[in-house]
């Protein structure tokens, strides 16, 4: 449940949330978005204090918790060759798994600020679920997930894209290869989301992806993939939402098996429980329709 005092979408003006959108992906600076915001302060309320508003709160992520007896969770190290090297990730699986059972595996690629506590907590949801779950740090070139949302995307927009790429395409790949790993499928929220899409072009044995929010890959990445795709919308997400058609076109085209579902009255980033973007109602259905996916295609 979101905790009673915490603000909503609908408590900001459509065109702060529009700006912030804008600010978290880069095509703002700070000072932009406030100047911007500046005309939309009503009531005493200061467009630093929108935006201080905004940002995330990490103590509503904690769904499952760290110590959760039901789950073990590690810090892993991981090679990538034709990336950065050496790399590192956040494992979370079940506590007692019985000899010889293979696991599904999941790995979680997080948004364009680094392995930060919400993106911990999906993981260590799904290890509940059953699921043996791995999420790199694409910002482990640049020393980590700084502790710091601004700080991240600083330091995201500095990595080098190709090599970041081969990053995340390392570790669908060291998770695939772990004893006991079953079949294996992705899930990621909005540079995740993505990824996703391009792990599934990328890996012909990927099972199963769930983008949440994520860009499409072209029509020739497009005819090369093999995994069963749930893609998560959110119907306020101009950004995202103009280019599905092409994608959804190219996927109709090669007969890519899809189900798509759009989430009335929400903005890009519900799931994201740590911000007033999140919309109760719409993560929860998203959820349950995910671990039924999973469920029938990584099982």
């Amino acid at each position: 449940m979101a905790p009673t005092d915490r603000k909503q979408a609908s408590d900001f003006p459509p065109e702060v949330l529009e700006l912030y959108d804008g600010y978290v992906h880069n095509a703002l600076s700070r000072r932009d978005f406030l100047c911007s915001a500046a005309k939309y302060a009503v009531g005493g309320i200061t467009a630093l204090a929108m935006l201080e508003s905004l940002q995330p709160n990490f103590a509503w992520a904690d769904q499952v918790a760290a110590t959760d007896v039901r789950i073990k969770i590690e810090s892993v190290t991981y090679l990538s060759p034709n990336g950065s090297g050496e790399m590192r990730g956040y494992l979370a699986q079940p506590a007692k798994v019985k000899a010889k059972a293979k696991l599904p595996g999941v790995v979680v690629i997080h948004e364009n600020r680094g392995l930060n506590p919400y993106i911990e907590d999906v993981t260590r949801r799904l290890a509940v679920e059953g699921y043996r779950a791995f999420a790199p740090d694409a910002l482990t070139p640049l020393g980590g997930y700084p502790g710091d949302e601004d700080k991240g995307r600083e330091l995201f927009a500095k990595l080098d894209a190709t090599k970041r790429t081969e990053d995340l395409v390392a570790a669908a790949e060291h998770l695939k290869s772990l004893k006991g790993t079953g079949k294996v499928g992705a899930i990621g929220f909005c540079f995740g989301g993505g990824v996703c899409n391009l792990l599934a072009s990328r890996l012909p044995w990927l099972a199963a992806a769930v983008p949440f929010y994520g860009s499409g890959v072209t029509d020739d990445e497009a005819k090369k993939i093999k995994a069963r795709l749930l893609l998560h919308f959110a119907a306020t997400d101009e950004r995202i939402n103009a280019a599905w058609p092409a994608y959804e076109a190219a996927l109709k085209t090669n007969k890519i098996k899809y189900e798509a579902y759009t989430y009335p009255s929400t903005q890009h980033g519900f799931h994201n429980d740590t911000t007033p973007r999140y919309d109760e109602a719409a993560a929860t259905l998203a959820w349950t329709r995910t671990l039924a996916f999973f469920k029938k295609h990584l099982r």
